[in-house]
């Protein structure tokens, strides 16, 4: 076969492999929506059109835990170095939705966008960072509920991307992170670590290095009776709910009493049955 035989036919070859490759994302188009989701499977933003979320002034008995994020973004936003953050703590108490409101608070001028990356992401978190940089906005990547169990190395992926790889975290990018383990990992699996291995004190220090690239550890414990009436009372005042405040207090007690807990989170969800009782919208 002569050489201009074989390189049209390599040339035809080139062609077909090329008709058979997936064909490259679109370019995210950030200005469409102020929140997205990524996906890690063909590397693509999906435009959040209405946020669930509540409204920074509804989040009670968490003033503390507010004011510091709210600050640390709010400087972000303005293009001022900002810490990645940790929210760690009790369940329930608002972590998530305090990470939501912040940013619903301060979005309306279009340059601060969140985008949500789920757990079992965390490993193209990379991926991720390098498709925001260089983007003419400052992006809040958020990962809900997120944690690191028994054997799995993908927690090696979040420190060097957050902070430590070659390129590091982009300049218009911030990673919180919310979690019930202050940590990431569970006490028994660092326990158990440092007892069986060869160099157990090492193995336990990398996995718990981790949470030391967050700058902000903003911790959340569980709540009085108090802050639980005062979110309760929040909520119902905020919506019309219109009852007597005893009965609205003797319901709210007896709800968490069945609970077994009491939470920004319980009592949310008795606001909404009483709500519904009293035929009223949320």
């Amino acid at each position: 076969m002569s050489k201009k035989n074989i390189a049209a036919h390599l040339s035809r070859i080139a062609d077909a492999l090329e008709r058979l490759a997936p064909p490259a994302p679109p370019a995210p188009d950030f200005s469409a929506a102020e929140a997205f989701v990524w996906r890690a499977a063909g590397s693509v933003f999906h435009p959040v059109e209405r946020v669930n979320r509540v409204s920074l002034g509804l989040l009670e008995g968490i003033n503390l835990q507010r004011d510091i994020l709210f600050s640390n973004t709010a400087r972000f936003a303005q293009g001022l170095p900002a810490n990645n953050a940790l929210l760690w703590g009790a369940r329930g108490m608002g972590k998530s939705s305090l990470v939501k409101a912040v940013h619903g608070a301060l979005a309306g001028e279009g340059r601060l966008k969140l985008v949500e990356i789920h757990r079992e992401d965390i490993e193209a978190l990379p991926d991720l960072l390098g498709a925001l940089a260089g983007a003419p906005y400052q992006f809040v990547v958020f990962c809900d509920d997120l944690s690191f169990d028994g054997p799995e190395t993908s927690y090696k992926a979040l420190k060097s991307a957050l902070e430590g790889g070659v390129e590091g975290r982009p300049g218009n990018v911030l990673f919180y992170a919310t979690s019930n383990r202050r940590h990431l990992m569970p006490r028994d699996m660092m326990e158990n670590e440092s007892a069986n291995a060869i160099h157990g004190k090492e193995a336990v220090e990398e996995k718990v290095s981790l949470s030391d690239r967050f700058g902000l550890w903003i911790g959340f414990h569980n709540c009085s009776q108090d802050d639980y009436l005062a979110m309760v009372f929040g909520y119902a005042r905020h919506y019309g709910l219109e009852a007597p405040e005893a009965d609205i207090r003797a319901q709210a007690l007896e709800w968490a009493m069945t609970r077994g807990a009491r939470s920004g989170r319980v009592a949310w969800q008795f606001v909404t049955d009483l709500a519904g009782r009293l035929g009223k919208t949320l």
